[in-house]
């Protein structure tokens, strides 16, 4: 664990979050500001990235690796900062880490954005911008009709679009375009309130505004997802009792110097050593 001694106490173990890539560090932003005390480990699975267009069950197999190295580290708490691994394995991830001797919670990025949203809505009319494994997943539909069965969610699939976000490159034309591309469906629709379905779209927050218009109101996970995770370890007790700041580290599958470099741009905090990871193999029950 280079220095990082697991205390007994579950309280002052870390929470455990990762994504495909860096986007999730938009996600951990919020946990950050809204959580000081707490220790976080973030696991980023750049090697593979990314899984918006990737099969289920592959995300599923992925996921359940990059679980299995956060429950390695006693991880006291699981976040699932990524869309496309939320719709493709939380439920499977649940029933994993819930056999587990600590009994884990896992949360995961589609309920809460879906929650803010039902009740941002004025109109009933909500878009949904996201990969096109997301959007086949139909777990955002999903979760908003469990909410309110009389909302209506006109889901757009946006290929490529966390590809070139994570690139971390000047956007051109051409990366324009995309974004205005996704964005007419959600104009034809009248939607008033839009889900910002992958953990990268924060970064272009600004563009899709200006596209999009004043009157909607773009929803992202962060913010949403940061108050269930108080909730959590409030419920099960474990929150950390320390009084100052707490700790948050690094891992990826990719290469490190690349993930520092591009990771600060999305955390817009310091980022300390990045450690690299080799994962191990796991079985996922068909």
């Amino acid at each position: 664990m280079g220095g990082h001694p697991i205390p007994s106490d579950p309280r002052g173990r870390p929470i455990g979050v990762f994504d495909s890539g860096v986007g999730g560090l938009t996600v951990l932003h919020e946990l950050l500001v809204r959580l000081p005390h707490e220790d976080f480990l973030y696991l980023g699975d750049t090697a593979r990235f990314p899984y918006g267009e990737r099969q289920p069950a592959e995300i599923e197999r992925f996921s359940a690796e990059i679980a299995e190295e956060l429950l390695r580290r006693r991880a006291k708490l699981l976040v699932v900062a990524c869309n496309s691994a939320t719709s493709a394995a939380l439920p499977s991830l649940n029933r994993r880490m819930m056999q587990t001797t600590l009994g884990l919670d896992v949360l995961g990025v589609v309920r809460p954005e879906a929650l803010r949203a039902v009740a941002t809505t004025r109109s009933g009319r909500i878009g949904l911008l996201a990969t096109p494994t997301t959007v086949a997943s139909r777990a955002y539909e999903e979760a908003v009709l469990a909410i309110d069965p009389h909302v209506t969610l006109h889901a757009v699939p946006c290929p490529g679009l966390a590809a070139i976000i994570q690139a971390g490159e000047q956007f051109d034309e051409r990366a324009v375009e995309t974004v205005r591309e996704a964005c007419v469906p959600l104009h034809e629709a009248d939607c008033d309130t839009v889900i910002l379905g992958c953990t990268h779209y924060p970064l272009i927050q600004p563009m899709l505004q200006r596209m999009l218009g004043p009157r909607v109101t773009l929803v992202s996970s962060g913010a949403a997802l940061a108050r269930q995770v108080e909730h959590a370890l409030s419920t099960r007790d474990l929150r950390n009792p320390r009084v100052g700041e707490g700790d948050y580290r690094f891992l990826c599958t990719g290469d490190a110097e690349a993930f520092h470099e591009l990771g600060t741009r999305f955390l817009q905090m310091p980022l300390g050593p990045v450690e690299h990871v080799e994962l191990a193999a796991v079985e996922v029950p068909a």
